[in-house]
């Protein structure tokens, strides 16, 4: 990860996590790092659960702009918050190595 003027710039780890761990390993270590950023007695993850976490990793130069907009990115139901599956998705999306890697990633997930 590198923080410049631009905001913050992950690196795409996805493609070799998914080539080491397979599809179904992959998705759940996404579920992992969903219940480490949930709100516990919400399931969800809010935007209090979310300023927490950037705390918590070191993140605390992220604004609320910025965690209000990584919530909405994914937010496909407009609670204003993100269940396991959204979060899956979004991470998903926010993947170019995943949906350019190889057919087999895309077929094993899928299957």
């Amino acid at each position: 990860m590198e923080v410049d003027e631009g905001g913050v710039q992950f690196e795409d780890y996805f493609p070799s996590m998914m080539e080491g761990l397979g599809a179904e390993g992959f998705i759940l270590e996404l579920c992992n790092g969903f219940h480490l950023l949930m709100d516990v007695e919400k399931g969800l993850i809010t935007l209090e659960s979310l300023r927490r976490s950037t705390i918590e990793l070191g993140l605390q130069e992220m604004g609320d702009d910025e965690l209000v907009w990584m919530l909405s990115e994914g937010d496909l139901d407009g609670d204003g918050a993100l269940n396991q599956t959204e979060f899956c998705i979004l991470m998903l999306r926010l993947s170019p190595g995943l949906m350019e890697g190889p057919k087999q990633w895309v077929e094993e997930m899928c299957t």
